[in-house]
């Protein structure tokens, strides 16, 4: 079953065990410890982190006359949940996943939050087996060859921020001007977004709106962590 997925990643494991083990939800591990008692937690760690880099270069070097903030506003969309979820539905992710009762008849195998992960620790087995080279080409075919990766900067983060605070109950945000630097012809604001008083994002950009989206961005991918 496993080398239909790697059939879809278009790589093949040396080390099949790392696959597993980055297909065997918390909820799975917890619930066999004697058996497995490792999750894919630390490898969400990882693959996190070798997205966003992987990502990070690929704009900074396409991207060459865009501004900090609109790199990280894209940088945002592409590792987001739901562009993650999008990628896990293309392998159908969902069908390899090992989860615990709880998760299996609560409908996780479609969950995006559960899928969007998975699709990070995955990135990071591919990482550990093989090197850089091809979690870095396995990150270009499935996330940086589609239209996100070329769409013009238009999101709308302070709605996005907003809308993901919310899920929860007194929720706070707050956006603050923290500089105002340069000449009125070329100035650059730096702004800071707070969630309930504690700075989750900083932005800068040649006016208070696009510091504050680029705040917004940052402060997405602080919650996502």
């Amino acid at each position: 079953m496993l080398s239909e997925l790697e059939q879809a990643l278009g790589y093949t494991f040396r080390n099949r065990s790392l696959l597993e083990n980055a297909l065997r939800h918390s909820s799975y591990a917890n619930e066999n410890r004697k058996e497995h008692p490792s999750s894919t937690e630390r490898l969400e760690f990882l693959g996190h982190s070798i997205l966003g880099f992987v990502v990070a270069e690929y704009l900074y070097r396409t991207y060459p006359d865009h501004p900090e903030g609109d790199l990280t506003r894209m940088r945002a969309e592409l590792v987001c949940e739901g562009s993650l979820a999008e990628v896990a539905a293309r392998l159908n992710l969902g069908n390899y996943l090992m989860l615990g009762h709880g998760e299996e008849h609560g409908g996780g195998r479609s969950r995006a939050s559960i899928n969007a992960d998975a699709v990070e620790s995955v990135l990071a087995a591919v990482y550990l087996d093989g090197g850089y080279e091809p979690a870095k080409s396995l990150i270009y075919r499935l996330i940086l060859n589609g239209e996100k990766a070329h769409a013009p900067v238009n999101s709308d983060y302070k709605t996005m921020l907003q809308e993901l605070v919310q899920r929860e109950k007194n929720q706070v945000l707050k956006y603050c001007l923290v500089s105002e630097t340069g000449p009125d012809h070329d100035k650059e604001f730096r702004v800071i977004v707070l969630l309930n008083d504690r700075i989750i994002g900083e932005g800068r950009g040649r006016s208070k709106k696009r510091a504050e989206q680029a705040a917004a961005a940052q402060g997405i991918e602080a919650l996502k962590q």
